[in-house]
């Protein structure tokens, strides 16, 4: 009896272990590389949650810094997750800076958002219901789209671009908030004591600079500097964006790396950007949540925000 007992708690333990592998690996698209635009990387996969009823969406935005990066960095654990809550999701590729210089990446992702909408009837999407989701570089992209104002073009020849820009909500993670030069300057000199020695830190940071002429595709700094100020967050935001609910990997009292190359990871993803713009958005009365290790946060997961935001009709 006592063998028995121990093979059934295996065969228990072996089965949850297989559903929960299954419920982890990530289901073929419906929908896979759809054309949304021009470019090669203009490509969008779309999974329908299973229901009758028009579902709500998240757009998943991929980072890689603007150099790197595509759709298939979306998660697993997460796409299932709202699959299962009733929620389908879409996740696109867009114009890296060896393509074109930024906003070339923003407006693809604007572009895949509206023509998402122009084909909403025919996915059962309901286009009221569309919230954001994307890290690091794809966090910079998602901000932009939720905190500018509405950008459809409603005298345009084209259908795509008369769609609406506008989102419900959007859950940026491990996100540059700011691309402003200055912000970027003072967080490596807050954080050079502890850890990367001081030229190596520094060394980053030029690094970063070059890399800013490039990415933008500026002429001189001021230009360079005039195009990334306004495509970010803190620039854009105002009162009558969405709600927000931010996540980073470290919280404020983490200690910085003494790995100069991780240090530089480091800084770009600190946890600083996040509570920036979590005080402007407070001073504006938008509602924001930042979670971090140690964070007592309103929702436990970005599953659950998005659940909160979207699936209530003509949110």
């Amino acid at each position: 009896m006592k063998h028995l007992t121990i093979i059934s708690s295996f065969i228990i333990l072996l089965a949850t272990s297989l559903v929960s592998n299954a419920q982890q690996s990530k289901p073929v698209p419906q929908l896979q590389n759809i054309k949304y635009g021009e470019h090669e990387r203009n490509v969008i996969d779309i999974w329908f949650a299973e229901t009758n009823k028009k579902t709500p969406l998240v757009l998943y935005i991929h980072g890689g810094g603007f150099t790197s990066g595509s759709k298939e960095k979306l998660g697993a654990k997460t796409l299932n997750s709202l699959l299962n809550a009733g929620i389908s999701v879409a996740a696109i590729n867009y114009r890296l800076i060896a393509d074109a210089p930024l906003p070339a990446a923003h407006n693809d992702a604007k572009k895949a958002l509206q023509f998402i909408r122009l084909n909403a009837d025919q996915w059962k999407i309901d286009k009221s219901r569309i919230g954001l989701h994307g890290g690091s570089a794809g966090a910079q992209i998602c901000m932009w789209l939720a905190f500018s104002d509405e950008m459809a073009n409603t005298e345009s020849d084209n259908p795509i671009e008369r769609e609406s820009t506008r989102v419900s909500c959007v859950a940026p993670f491990s996100g540059q908030t700011t691309m402003n030069l200055e912000f970027w300057e003072s967080l490596f000199k807050k954080h050079l004591n502890e850890g990367a020695n001081t030229q190596a830190a520094l060394d980053n940071n030029s690094k970063l600079v070059k890399k800013r002429k490039r990415m933008y595709g500026g002429k001189t700094m001021e230009e360079t500097n005039s195009i990334a100020n306004s495509l970010s967050a803190i620039t854009l935001a105002s009162s009558d964006d969405p709600a927000v609910y931010m996540s980073y990997n470290m919280s404020p009292k983490s200690k910085a790396p003494k790995n100069p190359k991780k240090m530089k990871s480091w800084i770009i993803h600190h946890v600083d950007f996040g509570i920036a713009l979590q005080e402007k958005l407070d001073q504006l009365g938008v509602e924001s949540d930042l979670k971090y290790p140690g964070a007592r946060t309103k929702y436990v997961s970005v599953v659950e925000f998005f659940n909160e935001h979207l699936q209530k009709e003509n949110y």
